[in-house]
């Protein structure tokens, strides 16, 4: 693990805000180490956020994905840390006056994951089964693929959830595919659901690195970490997010992958958390050379949503 300090502002090495969750941490010392390998002088300050404290209700119902990024941003407001290393499917879509998202790194696997001790994927689970997920994009996905599977919420990190399928409380669960293979996880992945079974959440797989404003110096410094088409693909994503007023209370997925002739396409799926009414999918392509033009195409992508009842 990497070293968890207090700030000192004598120091000139760059301070990294993480969680302390065990994937969080893989994530800041993932970035630690490129930082590194560039030359530069790197640590790590672990937090604890309201999103990690919370774990009886639904995200939806406590405030999103945002809870899991305010105290990293904090820190970053009072420069007790430089940098916040983000899963970038946890970064809400509008970051507060004085934020932003200085880089977004090469994606690992965006998909979605089965995960059970029982069954090889999600046909072979027996009608009435529980599966567990907290995420309301997964639920309505889950639903139109099985209607008959009773779905259960899930929270808590990643090792909790696995423990908690472990016991027993439920015969499979659905997780980020890139979180199982950052930690070493991969053989617990049964079933790597393709984007067209189960479309992944804008950002899915992708970290961003969010930095203060005024903070030319760091923003300059992580340029070189940037993994543009990674970055252009997730623009689009949450530009459909955006547009649809998105936060982890609104079960849409949005997932961007460049075509053979260079252009960018991008799919998008909403369904009804109330279960009544179909999934509805739309797509949209088109060539894409800059952030403008990715959040452009996103944005198409939601108005077609929207023209297909949407809301």
């Amino acid at each position: 693990m990497g070293l968890l300090h207090h700030w000192n502002p004598a120091l000139s090495n760059i301070v990294i805000a993480t969680r302390e969750s065990r994937l969080a941490l893989w994530q800041a010392e993932h970035v630690q180490r490129l930082l590194q390998e560039r030359g530069h002088s790197v640590s790590l300050l672990g937090m604890t956020t309201r999103g990690d404290q919370i774990l009886d209700r639904t995200l939806s119902k406590v405030g999103g994905k945002g809870l899991f990024v305010k105290e990293l941003e904090t820190a970053l407001e009072e420069r007790r840390a430089d940098i916040a290393v983000h899963s970038l499917k946890d970064v809400p879509m509008e970051l507060p006056e004085g934020f932003v998202l200085a880089c977004v790194l090469e994606r690992e696997d965006p998909r979605d994951a089965f995960v059970s001790p029982t069954y090889a994927s999600l046909d072979e689970l027996p009608q009435g089964a529980v599966v567990g997920t907290s995420s309301l994009r997964r639920v309505v996905l889950l639903r139109a693929l099985r209607p008959d599977l009773r779905i259960e919420p899930l929270r808590g990190n990643l090792d909790t959830r696995l423990r908690k399928l472990d016991e027993g409380q439920y015969d499979g669960i659905i997780l980020a595919a890139a979180g199982l293979k950052r930690l070493g996880l991969e053989s617990r992945i049964r079933t790597a659901f393709e984007p067209e079974t189960m479309l992944p959440a804008a950002g899915q797989g992708a970290l961003g690195i969010e930095v203060r404003a005024d903070r030319a110096d760091l923003i300059a410094l992580l340029a070189p970490l940037m993994h543009r088409p990674d970055a252009l693909a997730t623009a689009a994503e949450r530009a459909v997010s955006r547009a649809m007023g998105g936060s982890c209370s609104m079960p849409l997925a949005a997932h961007a992958r460049w075509q053979p002739d260079g252009s960018l396409r991008i799919e998008a799926a909403w369904g009804d958390p109330e279960g009544t009414g179909a999934l509805l999918r739309v797509e949209a392509r088109g060539a894409v050379d800059g952030a403008a033009q990715a959040e452009a195409l996103g944005d198409e992508a939601a108005a077609r949503l929207r023209a297909a009842g949407a809301h």
